[in-house]
C-alpha cells in the first residue's frame, strides 16, 4: 500500500464539497432504505442523469457508494419495527429483530444493528485498504485471455452463488448476454438484432435498462406489496445495548464482519448472500438454536454486521478489475462510465485520487452512518408512514426525465417503460432482475476480450490453457458450473437408495 498515496487520499474527502456529497448519499441511502422496494441500485439508476452537472467525477463516486452503503442500514429499521425489510440484505433480520420489537426491545435491536454495521463496515474498509492495491497490482498482467475468462466466471457466478433459483437466474443472465450483442459489432461494424431500426444501431443503453429493472419496476411492485398493508410501528425505547447484551453480541459481530467481506468480493454474493451466511452460521454453532427466531440479539448483529461488511468488500473488484460485484455496484459503474473514469488495475496509477477518495470516504461514511442512525430513528418511523401512492409518482416523473436526458430520446423513455413491464413480470414470477444486469454489463468484456484472444492464438481456444491466470480462472469456472450437477446427481442417488432401503424392509416384513 502506498501511504502518500492513502493519505492523500484523505486530503481528497476532507474537502468540504466532498464531506457534503457522502453526508448527502449517505442520507439518502438511509431514507431509500427505509422505504421497501425502491432499493439503492435503483436509487442510484434514477440519480444517474443528475450526476451531469457535478464536474469532479469523485464527487460524484463519493455520493453514490454513500447511498449503497447507508441503505444496508437504513432496511434494518423497517425490519424490526414493522417486519418489513426496506433492503433485501435485512430480510434474515426480521426473523430476530421483530420478535425482539414485540419484547419491548426494538431500540436495542437498532443499537446493536448500528454498532454491528458499523464494526463490520470499518473492518472492511481496513482489509480494502491492504488487499485492494495487491490485487490492482497482480491484475496489471492481466490481458485479453484473463479478462475473457474473469468475465465469464464472473457471469456464472452471478447465477449460482446467489440466493435465488439457480436455474432462473441462469436464464436470466442468457438474456442479458443476448441483449449486449445487440446493435453494431465493434469489430466488423455489421448490425446485430437491430430490426433496421436506427435507434437500436449503438446498442441499448445500460442506464435506461437499468432504470427500467430496477427504477419502474420497483416501483410498480412496491405499490402493489405495500398496498393495504399499513400498519402503526412499534414503539421505540432505549437504543444503546447493555454490556450483557454487548458481549453476547461480539463474537457475531466478529464473525459477520469476516464472512461479509469474503462474501462481498465475489461476483453474485454481495450482502443478501452475506447476512444469510452469517445469520446460519450463528444458528449453527449456538449450544441453543431454537432462540433464534424468537428474539435473538446475535441474529440481528450477524447478518446487520455482515451485509455492511460485504456492501464495503463489493468495492475490490469493480476498483482493482473493472468488474461490478452486484447490481448496486454496476450503477456506480455505470456512473464511472459517464464521468469518463476507466475503472480497472490501472486505476490506482492512474486516478489515485479516485480510488483511495472512495475507499477513504467510507471511514467517514460509516462514521456519519453511526453518528445519525440512533437520532434519526423517530424522523424514519414517520417517513414510514407516508403513503406510496404519494412517493410513487414523484418517483416516476424523476425517472422519466432523468432518462429523457441522457440522450434527449423519447425512445430512451419506452425503452425504459418495456423494461420497467419486464422487470415486475419477472419479481412476479420470481426471475430476479440482478443477473441480467449484470450479465448484459460482462457480457461486452466477455465478447470483445473472447475475440481479442483468439486472435492472440490464431483462432485455437486452447490457447486460453497456456496461460496461466486464464488456465486457472477456467478451471475454477469448470468447477463452479459441475459442482451444482455433482451434487444433484448425488443427492438423486441418495434418494434412490433410500427408496430401495423401504421397499427391501415392506418385503422382508
Amino acid at each position: 500500500m502506498d501511504v502518500n498515496a492513502f493519505v492523500e487520499g484523505f486530503g481528497v474527502v476532507l474537502q468540504p464539497s466532498n464531506l457534503l456529497f457522502c453526508l448527502i448519499g449517505v442520507l439518502i441511502g438511509m431514507f431509500i432504505g427505509v422505504l421497501p422496494g425502491l432499493g439503492p441500485a435503483a436509487t442510484i439508476a434514477i440519480l444517474l442523469p443528475v450526476t451531469y452537472t457535478i464536474e469532479d467525477p469523485v464527487t460524484v463516486v463519493i455520493m453514490l457508494a454513500g447511498i449503497y452503503y447507508g441503505a444496508q442500514y437504513g432496511g434494518t429499521i423497517t425490519s424490526v419495527l414493522l417486519r418489513l425489510p426496506g433492503e433485501a440484505s435485512s430480510v434474515v433480520t426480521v426473523f430476530d429483530g421483530f420478535a425482539l420489537a414485540k419484547k419491548g426491545k426494538a431500540g436495542t435491536a437498532l443499537g446493536i444493528a448500528a454498532i454491528g454495521s458499523f464494526t463490520g463496515a470499518t473492518v472492511s474498509i481496513i482489509l480494502m485498504s491492504l488487499i485492494a492495491p495487491l490485487i490492482a497490482g497482480w491484475a496489471l498482467g492481466f490481458g485479453p485471455p484473463e479478462y475473457a475468462a474473469l468475465a465469464l466466471l464472473g457471469v456464472l457466478l452471478v447465477a449460482t452463488v446467489g440466493n435465488g433459483n439457480a436455474l432462473k437466474a441462469l436464464i436470466t443472465a442468457a438474456v442479458g448476454l443476448l441483449l449486449a450483442t445487440l446493435g453494431r459489432d465493434s469489430f466488423t461494424g455489421t448490425e446485430r438484432f437491430t430490426f433496421d431500426s436506427l435507434q437500436l444501431a449503438d446498442g441499448l443503453n445500460f442506464v435506461v435498462i437499468a432504470m427500467g429493472l430496477f427504477g419502474v419496476a420497483e416501483i410498480l411492485h412496491n405499490l402493489e406489496q405495500r398496498a393495504g398493508k399499513a400498519q402503526p410501528p412499534a414503539v421505540v425505547g432505549n437504543v444503546w445495548p447493555n454490556k450483557a447484551e454487548l458481549k453476547q453480541s461480539s463474537g457475531a459481530i466478529g464473525r459477520g464482519s469476516v464472512i461479509g467481506f469474503v462474501l462481498g468480493v465475489l461476483p453474485g454474493g454481495g450482502a443478501v448472500l452475506a447476512s444469510l451466511v452469517a445469520y446460519a452460521a450463528e444458528k449453527r454453532r449456538a449450544k441453543d438454536p431454537s432462540r433464534f427466531g424468537r428474539g435473538a440479539i446475535e441474529g440481528v448483529a450477524a447478518p446487520e454486521t455482515a451485509n455492511n461488511a460485504a456492501a464495503t468488500s463489493s468495492f475490490i473488484p469493480l476498483l482493482t478489475l473493472g468488474i461490478p460485484a452486484n447490481a448496486s455496484i454496476a450503477m456506480l459503474y455505470a456512473a464511472l462510465l459517464i464521468a469518463g473514469v476507466r475503472v480497472g488495475p490501472s486505476l490506482v496509477e492512474d486516478n489515485p485520487d479516485i480510488f483511495w477518495g472512495v475507499i477513504n470516504s467510507m471511514y467517514i461514511g460509516n462514521l456519519f452512518l453511526l453518528l445519525l442512525s440512533i437520532p434519526l430513528v423517530g424522523i424514519f418511523v414517520r417517513l414510514l408512514r407516508v403513503r406510496p401512492a404519494i412517493l410513487a409518482p414523484l418517483t416516476a416523473l424523476i425517472t422519466v426525465l432523468g432518462v429523457y436526458t441522457l440522450n434527449n430520446s423519447v425512445f430512451d423513455i419506452f425503452v425504459m417503460m418495456f423494461f420497467g413491464v419486464v422487470g415486475y413480470l419477472m419479481k412476479k414470477t420470481g426471475f430476479e432482475p440482478g443477473p441480467l444486469v449484470l450479465a448484459f454489463v460482462l457480457g461486452a468484456l466477455v465478447e470483445d476480450n473472447f475475440r481479442r484472444s483468439m486472435l492472440i492464438f490464431g483462432g485455437d481456444p486452447l490457447g486460453f490453457f497456456t496461460r496461466p491466470i486464464s488456465a486457472t480462472l477456467l478451471v475454477v469456472f469448470v468447477i463452479v458450473a459441475v459442482l451444482p450437477l455433482v451434487k444433484l446427481v448425488l443427492d438423486r442417488r441418495t434418494a434412490a437408495l433410500a427408496h430401495d432401503n423401504s421397499k427391501r424392509e415392506d418385503v422382508t416384513l
